[in-house]
Formats: C-alpha cells, sequence, structure tokens
C-alpha cells in the first residue's frame, strides 16, 4: 500500500527550494495554480488515481512563503468570504416517519455529487447541525439520508485530525509512522439526524449502514480504502449511546484544540473521541506490530522471557521516568524469587536494596500509589480482554492481616480474635479477569482500604449506599461498564458471590442500560410471586440438564470467634440437576419508588450427596437471558470459575506472603501489595498454562537459558510415566 505523499515537508528540503526558485525566475508571471501544477510534475506530487495533487501543492506553497521561504507571485483577484450554496426555499419536513428504525421505507444513503443535492446538504446542517456546514478539509465525501418520507438528515467524512493524542496513543504510532499512513484515518466530520426526526434506533442503525457504504465509495473516488473512521462526540449535548450500539470505541477525550489553533488557546469543547476499524488488521496494514498501541493482544504475548515487566510495569506514572524504570527491575526479580525480601532478591547489593526503598518509602502524597503502580498492567490486561470473545470479570475481597505490626501507622480493623481483641490489618477488593477456560488475564482492578469501626449505631437503611462498605461491589460493575466501551466485542460477565446479593446492584446495572451481565449467587429467600419463596419455586421448576461436577477438597477449619468450625471435605466429582426460572426482585422498604428487577435463577443441586455431607446447592442470579439448558450449564460453569479469584489470593499470601511484609505505613504496605498483586497473576497463568496448554512452545514462559537448565535435569532425572 502506497504511504501519504508528504507535500510540505518534500518542498521544505532545500533542494526542493531551490528548484522552486528557479521555477519562477525562468517565468516571473507564472500564477500559483500553474506553479504548483508544474511541481506536481517535477517532483512526483500524484495521489491514487495518478492524478496531480494541485491544491495540496498550492496550500503547502502558501505556507512556506508565510515561513519565509519563498515569494510567491500576488494574485490580482479579490479575496471574498466564501459561503455554503444554499437552497432558495426551505426543504421541506419529512412526513409520517414511524416511530421505530425497522419501520421506515425505503431507507438509504445518497451520495451527494450534484449541486442541488450539495445545496439540500448546506442547508440541513446550517438548519440543524450545531456546527453548521463548516469549511471541510481535505478529501470528502458527503450522503443525504434518504427515505419515503422525505430526507431524514445526513454524513459528512473528511481528513482525519492531524494531532490527536489519544488516538495516536491508541493506534501506537509515531511521528513519522503517522505522517506517511494519517491519511488511511477517515474522520466522520458531520453526522445529523434533523430535528423534526423522533425515531427509536435510528442513529445505529445508520451508524451501521454507513460504515459499510463510505469505504465502497471513498475508494471509487480517491483510488484507496480507508483503514479506520474516528469521529467526535460533544458530550455537553449527546452521549453517544449510538455509537456503543453500533460497535464503534470510545478511546478518550479530545484536548479542546481546533485545527488551526497554532498558539494553543484551546476553545473548543472537550470530546470523547470514538474509532471503528474499518480492517481488523489494520495496525498490520500500516506496519506496526501487534504489541504497539492499545489493540487486542492474544493471552501469551508479552509475557515470555525477561521482557514482561516491561510490558506490565513499564511508563508507569510515578512522576519520574527512572522510577518507571526502577519498578520494572523491581517486578523483574521479585518474579524471580517471590516470597522474599528484595534484599534476598538482590543477592545483598546495597545499591538496588536502598533504591527499591527508596520507591517504596516516598512521600505519601507522591504519585507512587497502587492505582499508578498497577496501571500499565491494567491497560496490558484490557487489551488481553479485547482479544477474547467472552471474559468473566471476577469480584472478592479478602482480609490481610496485619496485626504484628505494632508500630505501623494507619491500619485498620480487620475482625476479632477468638479473645475478642480486636485485629489490624488492611482488606483488599479486587477485580480479575479470566477467560471461559479459567486462564487469567489480568488484574482489573484493586482497592486496599483500612476499615473503620462503626462509632455510631446508625440504621443501615440511612446510610447513603455509596458510604456503605458493599458500594465496592457496585464500583467494580461501573468499571466494567466503563471498559465495555473499550471492547465492543467482547462480552462482559461480573461474577460475584453471595455478599454481592442486593437490591442497589441489580438496579445500578439496568439504570445505567450496561451491555455487563450479572451472575451472583444468591444470599436470600425472596419473597416472589406466588405462593412459594425463590428457594422453593425455583426447586420445584423441571430439571433442565444433569451433569457430572468436581467439587473441590476443604480442608477443616477450627472455631474462631463468630466464625463456625468447618468439617474436612475430600474433593469428589459428582452429579447435579439444573433447573431455571424468571423471577422479580423487588425493592426494599426504603427504596419504593423504584421498579421491580427482572432476573434468572439457575439451580444447581446435587441429588445423591455422599453420608455425612451436606448436598451441594447453588442458587445463581444472573441477567443473563436463559432461553435453554445450555444457557443455564454456561452459567454455572461460569461460576465455577469464580474459585479462581480464590486461588490468585492463595497464590498472595502463600506464594508472594504479602502478610509477611513490614513496612511503617499502610500506603507502604499498599505500594508492596500493587507489585506483588501482577506477580501473581503471572505465578498463576504460567501455572495454568501448563496444565490447559501442554502444547505451548516452551520459549513463551522461560528463557533460553532455563530451557538448558530443565533439559539438563531431565537427562539427569527422567520423567516417571504411570
Amino acid at each position: 500500500m502506497k504511504t501519504q505523499n508528504q507535500i510540505k515537508r518534500k518542498l521544505s528540503q532545500p533542494e526542493a527550494i531551490e528548484h522552486v526558485h528557479e521555477v519562477l525566475d525562468s517565468d516571473g508571471n507564472l500564477k500559483i495554480t500553474k506553479l504548483a501544477d508544474k511541481l506536481c510534475e517535477d517532483l512526483g506530487f500524484y495521489n491514487h488515481l495518478g492524478e496531480k495533487q494541485i491544491t495540496g501543492c498550492a496550500k503547502a506553497l502558501r505556507e512556506l512563503e508565510r515561513a519565509g521561504l519563498v515569494s510567491l507571485p500576488q494574485s490580482t483577484r479579490k479575496k471574498t468570504k466564501r459561503s455554503p450554496r444554499r437552497l432558495t426555499e426551505p426543504l421541506p419536513e419529512p412526513q409520517s416517519v414511524p416511530n421505530k428504525a425497522e419501520e421506515i421505507l425505503e431507507l438509504e444513503l445518497l451520495l451527494v455529487e450534484t449541486e442541488q443535492q450539495m445545496r439540500i446538504w448546506n442547508e440541513m446542517m446550517i438548519n440543524d447541525h450545531p456546527r453548521g456546514a463548516g469549511l471541510l478539509v481535505g478529501r470528502q465525501i458527503r450522503y443525504l439520508i434518504q427515505s419515503k418520507h422525505g430526507l431524514l438528515g445526513g454524513f459528512s467524512f473528511s481528513s482525519s485530525a492531524l494531532h490527536l493524542h489519544d488516538r495516536d496513543k491508541w493506534i501506537g504510532w509515531d511521528l513519522e509512522e503517522k505522517r506517511a499512513n494519517l491519511q488511511q484515518v477517515v474522520n466522520m466530520s458531520r453526522f445529523l439526524i434533523r430535528t423534526c426526526v423522533s425515531c427509536r434506533n435510528l442513529a445505529s442503525r445508520l451508524l451501521g449502514m454507513v460504515v459499510k457504504k463510505m469505504p465502497i465509495d471513498f475508494e471509487f473516488r480517491y483510488g484507496y480504502r480507508p483503514l479506520l473512521l474516528e469521529s467526535f462526540v460533544d458530550t455537553n449535548q449527546f452521549t453517544g449511546t449510538c455509537y456503543q450500539a453500533s460497535n464503534w470505541e470510545r478511546i478518550g477525550k479530545t484536548q479542546g484544540r481546533g485545527r488551526q489553533d497554532r498558539l494553543y488557546k484551546k476553545e473548543e469543547t472537550i470530546k470523547d473521541i470514538y474509532v471503528y476499524p474499518l480492517a481488523n488488521d489494520f495496525r498490520k496494514k500500516i506496519g506496526l506490530t501487534d504489541d504497539r498501541g492499545l489493540g487486542a493482544l492474544d493471552i501469551t504475548s508479552g509475557i515470555e522471557g525477561q521482557d514482561w515487566a516491561k510490558y506490565e510495569f513499564g511508563d508507569a506514572p510515578l512522576g519520574d521516568s527512572r522510577l518507571s524504570r526502577r519498578l520494572v527491575e523491581i517486578g523483574t526479580g521479585k518474579a524471580e524469587k517471590p516470597g522474599v525480601s528484595y534484599a534476598s532478591v538482590v543477592g545483598g547489593d546495597w545499591a538496588q536494596t536502598k533504591a527499591f526503598y527508596r520507591l517504596i518509602e516516598a512521600p505519601e502524597d507522591s504519585a507512587i500509589n497502587m492505582k499508578n503502580i498497577l496501571l500499565p498492567h491494567r491497560n496490558q490486561t484490557i487489551r488481553r480482554m479485547k482479544g477474547q470473545p467472552v471474559v468473566l470479570c471476577i469480584q472478592d475481597g479478602s482480609d490481610l492481616n496485619y496485626n504484628n505490626l505494632d508500630q505501623c501507622k494507619d491500619l485498620g480493623v480487620i475482625g476479632n480474635n477468638q479473645t475478642s481483641a480486636k485485629s489490624k490489618g488492611l482488606h483488599l477488593h479486587s477485580m480479575i479477569a479470566i477467560t471461559p477456560d479459567g486462564l487469567p488475564l489480568g488484574v482489573v482492578n484493586a482497592d486496599c482500604v483500612a476499615p473503620e469501626t462503626k462509632k455510631d449505631k446508625q440504621k443501615s437503611i440511612e446510610i447513603p449506599i455509596e458510604e456503605k462498605k458493599t458500594f465496592c461491589w457496585i464500583k467494580g460493575l461501573r468499571d466494567c461498564m466503563a471498559l465495555k466501551a473499550k471492547m465492543v466485542h467482547t462480552r462482559l460477565i461480573n461474577v460475584l458471590d453471595r455478599e454481592a446479593d442486593f437490591f442497589e446492584l441489580f438496579d445500578d446495572q439496568r439504570c445505567n442500560c450496561s451491555k455487563v451481565d450479572l451472575l451472583v449467587r444468591a444470599k436470600y429467600n425472596r419473597v416472589v410471586a406466588g405462593e412459594h419463596k425463590l428457594f422453593e419455586a425455583v426447586r420445584r421448576a423441571p430439571v433442565q440438564a444433569q451433569v457430572n461436577i468436581n467439587v473441590p477438597r476443604q480442608s477443616a477449619r477450627a472455631k474462631k470467634s463468630k466464625q463456625k468450625a468447618r468439617l474436612r471435605r475430600p474433593a469428589r466429582s459428582t452429579e447435579v440437576s439444573v433447573r431455571y426460572i424468571q423471577i422479580e426482585i423487588n425493592p426494599p422498604l426504603q427504596m419504593k419508588d423504584k421498579e421491580p428487577v427482572s432476573v434468572w435463577v439457575v439451580h444447581v443441586r446435587e441429588e445423591n450427596p455422599p453420608a455425612d455431607t451436606d448436598a451441594l446447592e447453588w442458587f445463581l442470579l444472573t441477567t443473563c437471558e436463559i432461553k435453554s439448558g445450555d444457557d443455564a450449564l454456561n452459567c454455572m460453569k461460569w461460576y465455577c470459575l469464580r474459585w479462581r479469584i480464590e486461588d490468585w489470593h492463595r497464590v498472595l499470601k502463600s506464594g508472594c506472603r504479602i502478610e509477611d511484609m513490614a513496612y511503617k505505613t499502610a500506603e507502604r504496605l499498599r505500594r508492596g501489595i500493587a507489585i506483588n498483586l501482577v506477580i501473581a497473576w503471572r505465578i498463576m497463568l504460567m501455572t495454568l498454562l501448563g496444565r490447559e496448554v501442554p502444547e505451548l512452545p516452551a520459549e513463551v514462559l522461560f528463557s533460553d537459558l532455563e530451557i538448558e537448565v530443565l533439559k539438563a535435569y531431565s537427562k539427569k532425572k527422567p520423567l516417571l510415566t504411570r
């Protein structure tokens, strides 16, 4: 594919400027258009259709003149202010437009080609669009939205923004690559549905139509097919819901600068940036590798060898690039020797040990915090999530006991021991993403709080939900909702345990029009329509499937204060029956103004448990639509994978030994915990990859030296065969 012809850059070269002077000296009366025509011929400025780029060359010559590099002949024509060509009469309003998009008759996009069509397009934009008809730049295509009911609106496409930080970061190109390939990005500069038209789902339907038609028309007109569309949404006036419904991806925000804002006045409004790839491999087509930008990643991409820490910790916004590089070194070392002090990791090297503690012991108000340490890993996790059709986002909490750190400041109360003495520590609430096969994609978010004891006896119903400890589940769900806009082709399911069984969570999911589904194990036996409560009602439903599942072993636990004793349970394989029904969850008394929430209930029950063993029984509440026994089985399988986060907690505590860390403040503990969260993810991923994907090349997980050592060891200690 040809790269973009960089006319101004080529004309700015000394030899090109000298050639311009020679042409002007040979004919002092040469007009700028004729000059541009000759330069296109001499310097090879042709587009994809083999046509001379006279307009672009003339524009570049005027910019060189303003810079004092050339002196052009002055035009004798007077400059007049250009105004759009308009209709002489008002444009008729459409008649009898249906309320639903699918009921509109003869809906089509009409390519603007004639002067009359241009006048109609201008008239609509001037009357109804906030930015009017405007003066579009570069390669342009316009459409009228036509139907049997009349003209409903219009589109236009033109050259993309020259500089757009969040877009360029998302694509992953550098300045030279952008200059060569910017023509592959086209801006949807106008999208209008006339103010007199009110029709459900019309906007998303039109967006779906135009992304199919525009590349074909663009290629016919300009000789090549673009690879990426961009558009801006002013959130002061619009929400961008139609873009999200049409699988456009929100990738960031503008900085308030227009195309001609050379003085950085930033007089434009801040807008959301949406993009739509017209080719899934558009980065490859412009010469970028898979690891560039913020596109989808394979689950094993970037975790191999010694470079993994660069991707998972590199460029962390810690206030100094040297600190970011130090974090990469710390992550690499800790991953090789998890669970030991950093002094042991570096073999007692004083300089490296001191550098580690300077990072951990930075001032409390510095940029070195849990969120910033995890940010590069979160971005990589999002990219791995984009590469999956279905992702389970599992939330859970775990108490971290630091009762032995008498001098540590700002710890909270995580419980009471057998003598009713308060135990000090932190509560970790986190969310990890995994595939439906159980492979962990990474840590989506994590928060470590110091729980406070209640100082008064305020009734629970009087406390706003934002001030309750259960609000962390809603925050996690909202984070999933925000991520969904970045991965339109990935289905997200939030999997939660019984602590998340409260009405406000389901209401929040419904009120935000989220495409993120909930899967929550029921805790409360609610009153539902009919004569039976929830649990009994679903038990009476017909059996839809019977399957075998593996029940993991459970170790014995002695009674601790208010915590009940637990008997030992060996691992077993058992047959369970699966049922499902649809119910409505009624709001609590203090929320009578809320409508009930409709959910599905999947019931999993072990019909013949072993003697002296409680039968396995789950009641799963879900917003996933259950149309068949297979749908119910999927929910059951997904909930079985909730234990992955428990396994991850076990790696954190037993493998990385985060409860053995000894720092003087809770904030320093959080920094150490953040580093270990990523390391524990990688340990669990490497372990599971070996089990789930045994054919995976060893080079993905081990360095060349480690592979040689393992080969030598295998020769010395042959594998036992069964």
